[in-house]
């Protein structure tokens, strides 16, 4: 009788968590923002069709490696206004301007609603832990003040490495440059 769990337990979830990384990495593909904003995962030859406000929030993400706060998204209004202009060029701007609104207030679910929107895309792509390098996702910092306070911060990111993120839009070549 086989006993795979008694070795998977004895290797141990760190060494685990390494090798899936590992295996994952050969099979991420580079993403092509070409000039008309399309997201083409290269090594798949197949288009992520996303709408102009999903590739807004996807660029505001990728311009930020290091990762936003939900709750500090008004913060970067102004960028992600930039990102969804030129993404939706032929929309009224009044109601770009709107749902820019809806997307930085934290008392609003637009935000959460739009990384929802593009993690459906990438798993109809691709494989769960594979797309996880694509889309929005949580990552928890801690910080230990000099008192007794101890504080999360709960920032959300896109881990893909940007080294596989590929343009000929000067637009998308300055974002990436940031952070």
């Amino acid at each position: 009788m086989e006993r795979t769990d008694l070795l998977l337990h004895s290797t141990g979830i760190p060494v685990l968590e390494e090798l899936r990384i590992e295996a994952a990495k050969s099979k991420l593909s580079h993403l092509r923002i070409t000039k008309d904003y399309r997201f083409v995962l290269t090594d798949y030859n197949r288009e992520v069709e996303l709408q102009p406000v999903h590739k807004a929030v996807y660029m505001l993400f990728l311009a930020h490696p290091k990762g936003i706060e939900f709750k500090r998204l008004a913060d970067h209004r102004d960028e992600l206004l930039r990102y969804y202009m030129a993404t939706a060029s032929s929309m009224d701007k009044q109601k770009i301007e709107e749902s820019v609104d809806r997307l930085v207030n934290p008392l609003d679910n637009a935000i959460n609603e739009k990384c929802s929107r593009i993690k459906k895309v990438f798993l109809e792509i691709m494989d769960p832990y594979t797309a996880s390098y694509y889309i929005v996702s949580g990552h928890t910092r801690r910080h230990v003040s000099g008192t007794s306070k101890i504080w999360f911060e709960r920032l959300k990111l896109i881990t893909l490495p940007r080294e596989l993120v590929i343009t000929d839009n000067p637009d998308v070549i300055r974002l990436l440059q940031r952070d």
